[in-house]
């Protein structure tokens, strides 16, 4: 009975979606002339056509587009990847792309799997978006799944903080990350088809990589865009040991036990583990993807649906020496056979279908509609050799329709509900997740007062979550209110300060609640609690930024107070071979700063010469003074760039301290330092349409290792890399 009512729900929630999709295209059909081919139209309040163009108004201040936001002033900083930063940071997973930005780091699990982190923050506290909405995977609920979002086809990546970014759900207490792709047209272009394509290569895994997208204007505001991706890569090349040298003094001291038990083949194979080098093994990736999209414009309204599918296979690396347990029946009775370690490859392929629509209702109180919805069918296959070991289905809905204020107004805000729904089921010898299904509606209101110096922004969410196990038996239900307030004074036009404050409410998670079983991938055997409670937090955040030529600057602090904080903590017991980790609870607190600062001291008519620093520190304690697992430590990057018309030069130094502030049973990583350079040359005289980007990563090869990543000890980043990249626009 149980299953059929969230089944009702669930349908009636999918028909006001349908209906109010009806009731879009009605209106938009209702405005003004269809627009012809050749006619710009533009969605957001961009200025450009270019798909790659940067979005910044006349006063300097970028423009970001996450549905929602791009009518309103942020009060808190936002980052935008976009044009030749995101071609030359290109990477198959987003947290990679993203890792050079301040406040920013990657979870590294694998070449094949890197979520952001955020202010330290991971998991559940990091809202990934797909132009305004949930990316409907699983990437949120361990480190080994990627993301499935192809950053080759994204136009551009947004990093949001800040009060407004409640509006998509209490797991922003982070911030949020918002690809914008191109699935569904968002202009109509000018040319009678537009093209956009990137090639790319490397050496450290001999990267082949290929994107392509074409628009295409049918007339009568209709235009149709197709998209696909190709990546494939071999085993990483790393430079040094592939273990750390905690883990390689344990496995060389175990080889030397087995050798005087008389185990020869045993400790031989040890010591080969310990002493490896060069190359990651099982640490190959291949993807692919495709989709296809239409729009249809009418005046500033506009409607568009897109398909699509997204296909990946990478490897997961094993921890050396680590062994793997199975139950098994011996003469009647249960026996545990443990077994080396085995290939682990994961298997993921997501289609998802998408609806966008923004619908202008006049010069009343609220001016536009803006409706959005996304649906997943998303299945992920762990094959430990060639044997299919756990399979995880998920079936997910996201919808959220939302009013905006008329922006002439002094008081400008939106109002708005969110529905989601997810069915997760896994079957296998190591389904360590029971199946479960997650139901959410929230809703949601913010407004912001002031054109003047000085501007006070609010965000309120209340969400109601209802999370059950029908073979556990079990079902949980959480109301949840979240706030924020934001103050913002402009000490001149071009130059912001203020302070925000929040207070957050967040429901646990089904994999927080109803784990309870091996974890092949991540080497873990992972225990929920069924009886977790709200996590709650209270957050604080200065902020400066702003441009005073010739200087351009951002600098944030920030504090947030845990009641009831959830948190995975390592037992040093273990269950079937493998370590226990379990879910626990109890108060932290998160201190952090982060800042960048640009100098263009040279600045004339066809060159522009700066230097560029940045730097970020995050520190996090439980209540008990334990610090927080995987917390990233200090970093700084410092840059030289110089940009012409058609060349553009940087060098970059990125410099890691080592984190002795660790978790028990967590293992330090020691300092490292990178430096790279990066060359863009646009051959065609005053054209932007072809694009090379050639690149040189880790130049002195030095060995590197992320605290962030829960495989750190035996993934280190890669070695020296040089990459090659074609880009080109029509």
């Amino acid at each position: 009975m149980l299953y059929h009512s969230a089944a009702i729900r669930h349908t009636l929630k999918a028909s006001l979606s349908l209906l109010a999709l009806a009731q879009a295209g009605s209106a938009i059909a209702q405005q003004a002339d269809p627009v012809e081919p050749g006619d710009t139209i533009v969605v957001e309040e961009t200025g450009e056509d270019d798909l790659h163009n940067r979005r910044i108004d006349a006063s300097g201040t970028i423009i970001v587009t996450a549905e929602g936001l791009r009518q309103f002033d942020l009060l808190a900083g936002t980052s935008v990847i976009e044009s030749d930063t995101l071609d030359a940071n290109m990477d198959g997973q987003l947290g990679e792309v993203l890792a050079s930005v301040p406040g920013v780091t990657a979870s590294g699990f694998a070449p094949g799997a890197s979520r952001p982190v955020l202010r330290g923050f991971s998991g559940e506290r990091v809202k990934v978006l797909v132009d305004g909405i949930g990316a409907i995977d699983v990437s949120n609920t361990s480190a080994d799944h990627a993301v499935s979002i192809d950053p080759l086809t994204a136009e551009s990546i947004e990093v949001l903080r800040g009060p407004a970014v409640l509006l998509y759900g209490s797991q922003a207490i982070g911030g949020a990350v918002n690809v914008i792709d191109k699935r569904i047209p968002r202009r109509v272009p000018n040319e009678d088809v537009h093209v956009d394509a990137l090639l790319r290569a490397d050496t450290v895994s001999d990267l082949r990589e290929g994107g392509a997208s074409v628009d295409v204007p049918a007339g009568g505001g209709f235009v149709f865009h197709v998209d696909g991706s190709y990546r494939d890569t071999d085993d990483l090349e790393v430079p040094g040991y592939l273990v750390a040298p905690e883990l390689r003094a344990e496995l060389l001291a175990e080889a030397e036990e087995e050798a005087a038990e008389g185990h020869a083949e045993e400790a031989a194979e040890l010591r080969e583990l310990a002493l490896a080098q060069g190359v990651l093994a099982n640490s190959g990736t291949e993807t692919w993807t495709a989709n296809a999209g239409m729009a249809f414009f009418r005046g500033d309204s506009s409607l568009g649906v897109s398909v699509g599918v997204y296909d990946t296979f990478y490897g997961i690396p094993i921890r050396p020496g680590a062994g793997h347990a199975h139950g098994e029946e011996e003469g009647g009775e249960v026996g545990i056979e443990e077994e080396g370690p085995e290939t682990v490859n994961i298997g993921l392929r997501q289609y998802r279908a998408d609806m966008r629509g923004d619908v202008m209702l006049g010069d009343g109180f609220f001016e536009r509609l803006k409706l959005r919805v996304g649906y997943s069918d998303y299945t992920h296959t762990e094959f430990e050799g060639v044997e299919v070991g756990t399979v995880f289905d998920v079936q997910g809905i996201e919808a959220r329709a939302e009013l905006v204020q008329n922006t002439a107004r002094v008081l400008r805000g939106s109002l708005g509900l969110q529905y989601y729904f997810r069915d997760f089921f896994a079957e296998g010898a190591e389904a360590y997740i029971a199946p479960n299904r997650t139901e959410q509606i929230a809703l949601f209101a913010l407004q912001e007062y002031g054109n003047g110096p000085v501007q006070v922004e609010g965000t309120l969410r209340y969400e109601d979550t209802r999370v059950d196990s029908v073979p556990l038996g079990l079902e949980r239900t959480f109301g949840a209110f979240s706030g924020a307030l934001g103050l913002a004074y402009d000490v001149t036009p071009a130059i912001r300060s203020g302070v925000n404050l929040s207070r957050v409410a967040r429901a646990p998670s089904a994999e927080e609640l109803f784990s309870g079983g091996p974890h092949i991938a991540t080497q873990a055997f992972e225990i929920g609690d069924a009886d977790l409670s709200i996590e709650r937090a209270w957050g604080a955040e200065a902020f400066i930024r702003g441009i005073r030529q010739p200087f351009e600057f951002s600098l944030a602090a920030y504090r947030n107070w845990f009641d009831n904080y959830i948190y995975l903590d390592e037992t040093g017991t273990e269950e079937d071979g493998l370590p226990v980790f379990v879910y626990l609870q109890q108060d932290a607190t998160y201190s952090g700063v982060e800042g960048e600062f640009v100098w263009h001291f040279i600045d004339s008519e066809g060159l522009d010469m700066s230097a560029d620093l940045r730097g970020e520190y995050v520190k996090a304690e439980l209540a008990d003074g334990t610090p927080v697992p995987r917390i990233p430590p200090l970093s700084l990057l410092g840059a030289l760039q110089a940009e012409t018309t058609n060349v553009t030069l940087r060098g970059e130094v990125e410099w890691f301290d080592a984190q002795r502030d660790i978790a028990p049973f967590e293992t330090e990583t020691e300092s490292f330092t990178l430096v790279n350079a990066t060359a863009t040359w646009r051959p065609l005289r005053g054209e932007t349409s072809v694009t090379l980007i050639a690149k040189a990563e880790n130049i002195f090869d030095v060995t590197g290792r992320r605290h962030a990543s829960f495989t750190k000890d035996f993934v280190p980043l890669p070695g020296r890399n040089f990459s090659l990249a074609l880009r080109m626009s029509y």
